[in-house]
């Protein structure tokens, strides 16, 4: 009876792949004006994620596979909806959300770890989607000052930051990490 649905499973997998791969070549046969190989690179990099995530699922408790899947897909949408102009930030200028999409791909995968948020992945994960955060303001020129100018005034202030995470980090530790967070 395991036997079964595990073929079932796997038939699922492989049919939710082929719909993929169908849609894509549709969409691509639809687009006019658009770089169909900026396309295929998207879905590339969604299909890829997809992968990881079956792998994850396949292998219990695979955190590094959740992790890579989110993140790729994350990356593989930004990039389709760059592509078609959807939203208008080009790779070039949203840069700085590899670290935002860094910081939420660690959200899955410590809460398939562990059962629940903890700390040890939810402040490392906080800590990347700021700082990806703040790195938007710059790459958008939301500020009058470039970020080199930041950094030469406000470095204590990054020094401050990360001896503030590291603490959090420590105090997390200390308690076993049993609490979860509420």
């Amino acid at each position: 009876m395991r036997h079964r649905s595990q073929v079932t499973t796997h038939i699922v997998f492989i049919a939710g792949l082929a719909l993929m791969l169908l849609g894509i070549g549709f969409l691509l046969g639809t687009m006019t004006g658009v770089s169909r190989l900026s396309v295929l690179w998207s879905f590339l990099f969604v299909i890829i994620g997809a992968f990881c995530a079956g792998l994850a699922i396949k292998r219990n408790k695979r955190t590094v596979y959740l992790f890579f899947a989110a993140f790729l897909i994350l990356i593989g949408i930004f990039l389709f909806l760059s592509t078609l102009k959807i939203i208008p930030i080009t790779l070039a200028q949203g840069w700085p959300l590899i670290s935002v999409f860094s910081g939420l791909a660690l959200l899955p995968a410590g809460l398939r770890h562990y059962g629940g948020f903890r700390y040890k992945y939810l402040i490392p994960s906080l800590a990347f989607v700021i700082l990806g955060c703040a790195l938007l303001v710059f790459s958008f020129k939301i500020v009058s000052f470039s970020f080199k100018r930041f950094v030469v005034n406000w470095w204590p202030l990054l020094i401050l930051l990360g001896g503030l995470i590291l603490i959090l980090l420590s105090i997390s530790s200390r308690s076993g990490d049993r609490d979860e967070v509420p």
